[in-house]
């Protein structure tokens, strides 16, 4: 029997999973510290060599648990978080840690990127969602030669973190030999074959003069999933007490591989909710869609376009209520499922941390509305994930408009694991049945490549199918429905009209009426049950 590590890099943890040809058989979780700033907040680093060791110290524990000998290992493959990056030198060494997703310093770099791609008519703008983040990897690189002059000399290229830690595990010291992800570099640094790879170095050049030669320092291969980074090396395999020279596939981001482990086929779209959200979806012929991450061919599935999306902060808004509260967000949503829609008579957008999708603005910030002298933290809580929801829905129309194809809603990540609530509000709020796999996806994703690596399986459907949980189906309440569909024309109204510079002027005056309206009828009992009503199968 074939066995294999599945490897996911989370912000916080690396998990590692042991599949077998009759699924998951073990699972193990190491962390490391996420360093942040108090002199600025928008800081968040971390080091390789921290998540290397956490990478060993999983895998002999999930090994030991499973009481597997480490030879008997066929494969391993690995995702990571996206627009994590590093800059290394000539050896393959860091030089600095990680600028982690998270990391927002770059922010006027992306401005900067947007205007001149804008501004020379720059194709690749446009296949990103018309705006460059803060979060992707062009604007990082130049915030950190702009900000470290004294390391300029030893910098050789710069990589995203699942190019890095595979690099790192076949022991390759020339980033001119290192195997790019496609996922990673089509996603985050405007790479795509429709116009010979990355943007040229005119274009780069007139960025900054810093930028010069910058583009031959990422020469090198750009592939696909389906084909391999390379081998594992006698010293990692030494580290971690596995074979040597096993394959290990080139990597991609953890919401794409959460969205395969999860089940996610073409007409699927995925909800990787966790501290953020990424939807993920795929397409047969890619298609430009206003606002959207990226639409990258073979980034979640070797033979589509993949499509990415999401919220800059979800767990992470949910976090942060709880935290000012001086309690958990455990605690805080014990009994929300009594509460029914709309009955805070709060409307929360979800812009702690800027828009991601559709408005890609990271000068956003939260707003609540309808605040009255009695509102709990419980109250806002249940709006937060109303809100979400509300914002996931503006996401998903945009897909559907622009041709994604959306049959079935999946809810992947670690919360809905553990949040009914979310997952009936979601239903309610998008008005489709909601799928949540029956145990956590995190990793299955992963085991999949890694048994594609091997020759295991003929292609990624027939490895889903073998590999994959089953799902749970949470159905909407038509009652709540109704009431969701009002509360979501006024979020819409507020979303586009506060998020969007030069705006036409529009009328918010019924919006806070309405939304006390919506809470009063709820109060009475009037407009839909509890959300423990909803139905689930």
């Amino acid at each position: 029997m074939a066995i294999v590590a599945g490897v996911d890099f989370g912000t916080l943890s690396v998990r590692v999973t042991l599949v077998g040809e009759k699924g998951r058989m073990g699972t193990a979780v190491a962390g490391y510290p996420l360093m942040r700033s108090r002199e600025d907040p928008d800081q968040a680093t971390q080091s390789h060599d921290a998540q290397m060791a956490a990478l060993v110290e999983a895998t002999k524990k999930v090994v030991a648990e499973c009481g597997v000998e480490g030879s008997a290992i066929d494969a391993m493959a690995l995702d990571t978080t996206g627009s994590s990056v590093v800059m290394v030198d000539g050896a393959m060494k860091p030089i600095d840690d990680y600028y982690l997703w998270c990391d927002h310093r770059a922010k006027l770099e992306a401005q900067q990127i947007t205007a001149m791609a804008h501004a020379t008519k720059l194709e690749a703008i446009d296949w990103c969602g018309g705006v460059y983040s803060h979060e992707w990897g062009f604007a990082k690189l130049l915030h950190w030669l702009r900000h470290n002059p004294e390391k300029r000399e030893r910098f050789a290229s710069a990589f995203e973190h699942c190019d890095m830690v595979a690099a790192t595990l076949c022991g390759i010291t020339d980033p001119k030999l290192v195997k790019r992800s496609a996922c990673a570099m089509g996603h985050k640094w405007m790479w795509n074959p429709k116009w010979g790879g990355l943007p040229g170095q005119g274009f780069l050049s007139m960025l900054d003069p810093l930028f010069d030669g910058i583009r031959a320092k990422f020469d090198g291969e750009y592939l696909t999933s389906d084909h391999l980074a390379g081998h594992l090396s006698a010293h990692w395999a030494g580290e971690m007490g596995l074979r040597a020279g096993i394959p290990i596939p080139v990597g991609a981001f953890d919401a794409h591989w959460d969205a395969i482990g999860a089940g996610c086929r073409e007409g699927d779209v995925v909800n990787v909710v966790g501290t953020s959200t990424c939807i993920i979806a795929m397409q047969k012929e890619a298609s430009l869609i206003p606002g959207v991450c990226g639409v990258v061919p073979g980034s979640v599935h070797p033979s589509y376009a993949g499509v990415e999306a999401g919220l800059s902060a979800t767990g992470d808004i949910f976090e942060a209520i709880a935290k000012r509260a001086g309690t958990t967000v455990r605690e805080l949503a014990a009994g929300l499922e009594a509460y029914r829609p709309g009955q805070t008579g709060l409307l929360r957008l979800s812009w702690d941390n800027g828009d991601r999708t559709v408005l890609v603005n990271a000068e956003l910030g939260g707003i609540t509305l309808g605040w009255n002298l009695i509102h709990t933290a419980k109250d806002e809580l249940f709006a937060a994930i109303e809100g979400t929801a509300f914002h996931t829905r503006i996401i998903l129309e945009r897909l559907a408009e622009n041709g994604v194809p959306i049959e079935r809603v999946i809810n992947a990540g670690g919360i809905p694991q553990n949040s009914p609530v979310l997952n009936q509000v979601y239903a309610n709020v998008l008005n489709k049945p909601v799928l949540v796999p029956d145990g956590v996806p995190t990793s299955i994703g992963s085991g999949i490549f890694a048994m594609l690596a091997i020759g295991a399986y003929p292609s990624v459907e027939a490895a889903q199918s073998a590999l994959c949980l089953g799902h749970r189906t949470v159905y909407p309440d038509p009652g709540a429905v109704a009431v969701y569909e009002e509360l979501y024309q006024l979020y819409r109204k507020v979303y586009f009209a506060f998020g969007t510079p030069g705006a036409e002027a529009v009328s918010l005056g019924e919006i806070l009426p309405k939304v006390k309206k919506i809470a009063a009828s709820a109060a009475k009992g009037e407009a839909a049950s509890a959300v423990a009503g909803g139905t689930s199968k």
